[in-house]
């Protein structure tokens, strides 16, 4: 799932080295935690929530196949 999130991300941000991803994972649930730089955060949000709401889509998919649930938080 990180390498998922990772992947995602790396396509929308002009600051890739500064991209941060903790995961934590439960018997259920897997927790990802994104850290960007300031300047990218808006990119990777997106209008509305959009793009965030994609990602987190996209991550409950997969999830799904592992019969877990994923949850990402942006962390500022």
């Amino acid at each position: 799932m990180k390498a998922l999130l990772e992947h995602m991300v790396i396509e929308l941000v002009d600051n890739p080295d500064q991209i941060k991803i903790e995961e934590m994972t439960g018997d259920k649930v897997t927790t990802l935690e994104l850290r960007v730089a300031p300047e990218d955060l808006g990119k990777v949000i997106g209008r509305r929530g959009r793009t965030a709401g994609a990602m987190r889509l996209i991550l409950s998919a997969a999830a799904t196949k592992e019969q877990k649930r994923a949850v990402l938080e942006i962390l500022d």
